[in-house]
């Protein structure tokens, strides 16, 4: 399956669309026996490897790097041009690299979100992310600029609220894209910082203590939550399943995870249209979250640092945290969702769409594409 027609350049001035979520093709998912018994490489690492070596995993902008992005964005604010970054660009080519096939976090120091306001930070920040993948949107309202920041949700109600939209713990998850970047604007009164581990760590572990574990989270017996960001036509939940090999030879693990999609569906099971949650399966999600938990490498985003996260093979969680008193601003993260496609160096995913550009993401039918400055 591929896209069937170019989507309409009114409404997609690139000729591009989000391709959204579906579910996997299920002749590519494959039984645990396929699976490694232990996995190398570049991907695997442990906090140990990191805790207390800041120079192997941030990057404090220098003045030379800021003077590039200031004269750029300004460039694209006056005419809309395309963002050239000459001597940035063999760094950004790198950090790609080793986001997509190596450790995959990187943490940027010293943006000057202060100084340039919103409107320039959000260009800047969006022009570096385009050499690193392709924006997709987040939600069914066309974001390719997010915003997390608490907007006075109720986190209780998980079968339609966001969780980046309130101020509670998100458990250890992936996003729907390929890469997420958090550009920090305001930071909380206390809490809100982020936690992020080694899925390949995490499965490695999990292999010596809990193989069942593993076996259970293979098998396409997990159904994820659309929470009503649906085309016309599609189905409220994807059946899936939790990790999965890539195509093709020497096959990585990738994992796909987000527990509030999975506990949010007990509308649909308590009516009997999908099987509930197996003691198997609920004990499995635990143990996935203290797992990773047990393994985390905790960082902190001070305003002006930018993260940037891979999602085939880092989890990431955030503890719960509380805001200052008005005036003071919130908490407020600027997110981007990037997609590598396959035919660019990304992954060889069990997905239709693994050679489309724009691949994942939220796309409610032809919702076009926008950056709002700020939560909406």
């Amino acid at each position: 399956m591929a896209l069937t027609q170019a989507p309409p350049l009114d409404i997609f001035p690139d000729g591009l669309k989000t391709t959204g979520q579906h579910p996997p093709l299920y002749d590519q998912i494959h039984p645990f026996d396929r699976f490694p018994h232990k996995i190398s490489g570049p991907t695997l690492w442990t906090a140990e490897d990191y805790r207390d070596h800041p120079e192997k995993w941030t990057h404090a902008f220098t003045s030379e790097e800021i003077d590039e992005l200031s004269a750029a964005a300004d460039a694209f604010l006056q005419i809309q041009s395309k963002f050239p970054l000459p001597n940035l660009s063999s760094r950004l080519e790198a950090l790609r690299a080793d986001l997509v096939d190596g450790k995959g976090f990187i943490l940027f120091k010293g943006f000057p979100v202060q100084k340039w306001g919103n409107h320039k930070s959000a260009v800047a920040y969006m022009g570096l992310g385009t050499y690193l993948g392709y924006f997709v949107s987040q939600n069914s309202r066309g974001h390719v600029l997010g915003h997390v920041k608490d907007l006075g949700e109720d986190s209780t109600q998980i079968d339609s609220v966001r969780i980046y939209r309130t101020n509670a713990r998100q458990f250890f998850h992936t996003d729907d894209s390929d890469i997420v970047g958090l550009l920090c604007i305001a930071r909380a009164l206390e809490g809100g910082e982020s936690d992020l581990v080694s899925s390949h760590h995490v499965y490695n572990t999990l292999a010596q203590e809990r193989p069942d574990v593993l076996k259970t989270l293979a098998e396409p017996i997990w159904y994820f939550d659309r929470k009503g960001e649906t085309s016309k036509g599609q189905e409220e939940y994807i059946r899936t399943s939790v990790i999965y090999l890539e195509r093709g030879e020497n096959a990585r693990v990738y994992t796909k995870w987000d527990p509030y999609y999975v506990r949010s569906l007990t509308r649909f099971s308590d009516a009997g249209i999908i099987p509930p949650l197996s003691s198997a399966q609920v004990e499995a999600l635990e143990v996935l979250e203290a797992t990773c938990n047990r393994l985390a490498l905790h960082m902190v985003l001070e305003v002006g640092d930018i993260q940037f996260v891979s999602n085939s093979h880092v989890l990431h969680a955030r503890t719960a945290y509380t805001d200052h008193a008005p005036p003071a601003p919130r908490r407020h993260l600027m997110r981007l969702w990037l997609a590598t496609p396959e035919n660019e160096g990304g992954w060889k995913l069990p997905f239709w769409d693994s050679n489309e550009k724009k691949r994942g993401g939220i796309q409610v039918d032809d919702q076009p594409p926008v950056a709002p400055l700020d939560a909406e």
